[in-house]
């Protein structure tokens, strides 16, 4: 049905999840472009260190159907959303961009994520599509990677995948 954008993140047994995560995007979905990981610090809250990487995939779901099997794979490994918004996290996926759509809603779903002025979730989506266009802002994903506070220091990459 369309290309799906995501955004993955961990700060507890990283690499583990997002090894996880991976596989379970490549078993449902097939081929993923993957980016590099990269440690950067808890936003909102005082944590450790989360990993943050990007995909790309081609979903047969629409993006709410995804939003839900995202959720759920979320749950299945152990994500509490019990407590506060901005806290540890064994998983998270995020939907970014989902071909060219923007809406709001229902739930927390919004295309595009409002997250995207994060280098977190920037920086690896530049990564592997920087040509995409933000229908916002009608930037490419390089141009506003490049506009970004952090783009002078970047988070160094970080392995993820098994050898």
């Amino acid at each position: 049905m369309g290309l799906a954008y995501l955004s993955l993140g961990s700060n507890v047994a990283p690499e583990r999840h997002l090894r996880i995560a991976i596989d379970a995007l490549r078993a449902r979905f097939g081929d993923v472009r993957l980016s590099p990981a990269y440690r950067t610090r808890s936003v909102g809250f005082d944590g450790t260190d989360f990993l943050n990487a990007a995909a790309v995939i081609d979903s047969d779901l629409d993006p709410f159907a995804l939003n839900d099997w995202l959720h759920a794979l979320e749950d299945a490994h152990g994500r509490d959303r019990s407590g506060p918004r901005f806290s540890d996290r064994t998983l998270d996926i995020d939907i970014v961009f989902y071909d060219d759509l923007v809406l709001q809603g229902p739930g927390n779903l919004r295309l595009p994520r409002d997250e995207l002025k994060h280098a977190f979730v920037l920086l690896p989506l530049a990564d592997i599509a920087p040509g995409k266009i933000d229908p916002r802002s009608g930037k490419t994903l390089q141009a506003l990677w490049e506009a970004h506070p952090d783009h002078a220091s970047p988070p160094e990459p970080v392995a993820i995948e098994a050898d």
